[in-house]
């Protein structure tokens, strides 16, 4: 599985994107079928503390999963991802089993 990170308005660094990189491979242990896993942070805008948005993409036979989520730090946004995307990888893949 290939992750590919973009940095929206700001520069990444190299400890975010080796965090980003860890959380997302976390995923294919889940399921071996995740072709590629695209991830979107950015910088909002706002005046509000939570400015940091993280937009994971997962890639997967007969469709994709997506989760988007806001927060105080980009970290804690990626792990709010991850949780809702580990649900939906679970529910794919007993859908694909057709339980």
């Amino acid at each position: 599985m290939s992750v590919k990170i973009q940095s929206v308005k700001f520069d990444a660094s190299t400890k975010l994107l080796e965090f980003v990189e860890k959380k997302a491979s976390k995923l294919d242990r889940l399921f071996d079928g995740i072709i590629e896993t695209e991830v979107i942070l950015k910088l909002e805008n706002s005046q509000d503390l939570e400015n940091k948005v993280a937009e994971i993409n997962v890639k997967v036979p007969n469709g994709d999963l997506f989760a988007e989520r806001k927060s105080k730090t980009f970290e804690e946004a990626v792990d709010l991802c991850i949780d809702a995307l580990k649900v939906q990888v679970q529910k794919h893949k007993e859908k694909i089993r057709g339980v």
